[in-house]
């Protein structure tokens, strides 16, 4: 079977591309950081005038009732312009859990909602912006309100502890809801990836040693290779698995995800030599979001032993 992007598909993505290209995500990330949620709540509305928020919000809830494919498409630019917020628990997530008229707020961009997933899933994501903060565990829903902030490898994504409150009944779809997380991390990582690589390659044509571009030396364009190559594979299992919805495919997109996001890191470390090491290098807040996101919504080893099981 051959599997291609419509060309709505392709569009929205380009959409999402040129918008977020001319906004400046990386300030937006270390305000976030720093406990100043403002500049990415500005970006979160003009995503939402997109439609991006209404992904996979039932059309009966204001929303657009899109295909799993359709996130992976909008999650994967996400990633690859790094941008700050609780989207996969927002926007593929919550959805899932569900069915209720909160969802038209979800829909407009107006609600944000951090999710914690036992056992996966410990801690709450950004839960001091998120306007819904719900705890799933054997099925059923709580609230929670946030405990204090955790240290985190990517301090743009705030953990806490969930302290748990009210029981608000059974989720709707928890099992959907975890395997549509698991696919938004996937396209999360692809996309952060790419734009590694697309950085590398870029600097790689400008940086000189020994009188000559590195791009120009053999060792370096296997190094860049190699990324591609890591990435080039990954694209078919994340669209795949969101085609099936399978778990053993969702674990296998998610593995390959990460495998590639992380070489993709350590290449671009390579290749930017000792400036991507610095705090202001917009290297560094990729380096850290794939650190962070290869062991979120499963470690490794779970989604490795679920492709196994």
């Amino acid at each position: 079977m051959r599997f291609a992007l419509s060309v709505e598909q392709e569009q929205f993505s380009r959409s999402l591309h040129d918008l977020l290209s001319g906004l400046d995500t990386d300030s937006a990330n270390r305000s976030w950081a720093a406990g100043d949620p403002g500049p990415g709540l500005k970006i979160w509305r003009r995503l939402a005038e997109l439609g991006v928020t209404a992904l996979a919000v039932p059309e009966r809830y204001d929303g657009l009732g899109a295909t799993p494919v359709d996130l992976a498409v909008g999650f994967e630019r996400l990633g690859y312009h790094s941008v700050p917020g609780p989207w996969t628990d927002t926007v593929a997530v919550l959805p899932s859990l569900l069915d209720d008229e909160l969802l038209t707020s979800v829909a407009s961009g107006e609600t944000l909602a951090s999710v914690a997933f036992a056992p996966n899933v410990p801690y709450a994501l950004d839960a001091d912006v998120a306007d819904a903060r719900l705890a799933v565990e054997n099925g059923r829903l709580r609230a929670f309100t946030p405990g204090p902030l955790l240290s985190s490898i990517d301090g743009s994504r705030r953990l806490f502890p969930p302290v748990a409150g009210d029981d608000l009944g059974t989720a709707l779809d928890a099992d959907h809801a975890f395997e549509l997380g698991c696919l938004a991390t996937a396209a999360h990582l692809l996309g952060a990836g790419r734009w590694l690589l697309d950085t590398s390659v870029a600097y790689a044509a400008q940086r000189k040693q020994y009188g000559r571009e590195i791009g120009g030396y053999q060792a370096v364009k296997h190094l860049l290779a190699d990324v591609a190559t890591g990435l080039a594979l990954a694209e078919p299992l994340l669209f795949g698995a969101a085609v099936t919805l399978d778990r053993r495919d969702i674990s296998a997109a998610k593995v390959a995800c990460g495998d590639a996001a992380h070489l993709a890191a350590r290449t671009g470390l390579q290749v930017h030599g000792a400036i991507g090491y610095t705090a202001e290098h917009a290297l560094g807040l990729r380096l850290t979001r794939v650190r962070a996101l290869v062991g979120a919504w499963g470690t490794p080893r779970f989604h490795r032993e679920r492709v196994l099981s």
